[in-house]
């Protein structure tokens, strides 16, 4: 029996040793005799160190490929306005996302996982370069309104760029979303490939204009996001022998709603409102597509060495109804846990085995693990708010940020409106106004202290039982206002 196990698990040990060495291929024969000897013979473990000079004093080897291993592939895979609660194996089955759900079990998923902020454009900037939205320039929504207060600014490397510049192929398929004009558009930010849209510029999921490199293209004979997920395959089976980086920055389930009726009239036979229905029936089609991308990646054989991971940007939108999200507060707009608290899964088949973490993330965090993780070499010229968290994918303590931050309004940020800090289980939040309001004044709501672990659902202000931590907590978010509001007013672009 204990023979079996041990045989059921070599395969995955192999490869995380090959792993830690960076070599392709030594004695299989070799490995099964010293590691069964020695942990069910001798009954002790064995590291990966002492494998390797285990291995290397043994007569008549071959040697070691010397030829390094491939970095791994990644994926970024963000939808648009999708909550924690519009995954099926959160929703008890509301909604049909089996690809999502079988990541989730497979993968590590991150149960206190955070945006960077509550809308789109400040949300992507935060997760493409590490820092929260302010210091990046990109603070609001509309760039059609305020093209100067929608993109990062034109001196702050990407997430593209960090991989490109260590000989990943970049491509970007869908929703850009972080800036326009002419130093600002994807194919200036690091993306070698773009096919995709800049925005709030899709009228309809079944006739829009897409931008394929720098020509336009019409679309009236597919589904958006069909187009999307076989741009993302193409994208796959053009650089499948190179390193690559793919951002699959889908736009469903956002606005303007639109799904097949055959998929629709099931939500609707559940006795779903028409918009959920609808948002359900999108979600499903994402997932579809999703999966055709993992079968692809199986197929090819890359499975093992791609990363994927899989977020969305913010909450769902209010203005389309309300539907199943935890039972978290608030939405989309919000600093409350429904507007910020968003899924995110980590998938390394045959590296990482499956697990869930409850140690808070935060989209800051993405850049600097992953640079860890794939051994980027990059000079940012700035340190990142988040940090690495890849610790917590073997089940290892990481040394992140105590403290998180978010505020958001439209345009010129007035941050006594709609402003959270989270430190452990407490989090403060000075009130959400309203989304509509341009440029808010001072507002003369009090900030109020909750305790998300005996209260996720921010409904009981404990600050005067807490005031000292309270009045610490204030005093934090006052500062990080004054310092993220100095760093963007210094940046003349």
């Amino acid at each position: 029996m204990k023979l079996t196990l041990f045989l059921e698990n070599l395969s995955l040990q192999i490869r995380k040793t090959s792993r830690f060495f960076g070599v392709r291929s030594f004695s299989y024969s070799a490995l099964l005799f010293i590691i069964y000897i020695k942990e069910h013979v001798m009954n002790a473990y064995i590291s990966p160190g002492l494998l390797f000079l285990l291995i290397s004093e043994l007569p008549g080897l071959p040697a070691m490929a010397s030829e390094p291993e491939r970095k791994p592939n990644v994926i970024l895979i963000v939808a648009d306005d999708m909550g924690i609660g519009d995954l099926g194996a959160i929703n008890n089955g509301k909604s049909k996302t089996p690809n999502l759900d079988q990541m989730k079990a497979n993968g590590v998923w991150f149960s206190q996982a955070y945006s960077g902020s509550t809308v789109c454009a400040p949300a992507r900037a935060s997760l493409l370069t590490g820092l929260y939205p302010h210091r990046t320039g990109c603070v609001t929504l509309s760039m059609e309104r305020f093209p100067e207060f929608t993109r990062m600014h034109s001196s702050l490397p990407t997430m593209a760029d960090v991989f490109r510049a260590n000989g990943y192929i970049t491509g970007l398929v869908g929703k850009w979303h972080a800036g326009i004009g002419d130093g600002y558009e994807p194919l200036q930010r690091g993306f070698d490939e773009f096919e995709g849209f800049f925005g709030l510029d899709i009228p309809d999921y079944f006739n829009y204009t897409l931008r394929v490199q720098d020509s336009l293209l019409q679309v009236d004979d597919k589904y958006l996001t069909h187009d999307l997920s076989e741009r993302a395959i193409g994208f796959v089976k053009r650089h499948q022998k190179s390193p690559f980086f793919l951002h699959l920055a889908h736009y469903a389930p956002h606005r303007p709603l639109g799904a097949s009726d055959e998929i629709v009239n099931f939500y609707r036979e559940k006795g779903f409102d028409e918009n959920t229905a609808i948002v359900y029936a999108m979600i499903e089609e994402m997932d579809k597509g999703i999966g055709q991308l993992f079968d692809l990646l199986n197929e090819l054989e890359i499975m093992d060495n791609t990363i994927v991971i899989f977020t969305s940007d913010n909450g769902p939108d209010p203005l389309i109804g309300q539907r199943y999200n935890s039972d978290l507060r608030g939405s989309k707009y919000t600093v409350y846990e429904g507007g910020i608290h968003v899924p995110f899964v980590w998938l390394q088949q045959g590296v990482l085995a499956s697990a869930t973490v409850d140690e808070m993330i935060h989209f800051t965090d993405v850049l600097p693990t992953l640079m860890k993780t794939c051994n980027l070499q990059f000079d940012l010229g700035y340190k990142p708010d988040g940090a690495d968290f890849s610790p917590l994918l073997y089940n290892q303590p990481a040394q992140l940020p105590h403290y998180r931050y978010w505020q958001w309004n439209r345009g010129v940020p007035e941050y006594s409106h709609n402003a959270a800090l989270r430190y452990g289980p407490w989090k403060v939040v000075k009130p959400y106004i309203d989304h509509w309001m341009l440029m808010p004044e001072v507002s003369e709501e009090e900030p109020v202290l909750y305790n998300l672990e005996n209260d996720p659902g921010e409904t009981t202000d404990v600050s005067g039982q807490n005031q000292r931590l309270f009045d610490e907590l204030r005093v934090r978010l006052e500062h990080w206002s004054r310092s993220v509001e100095i760093d963007r007013l210094q940046n003349t672009e």
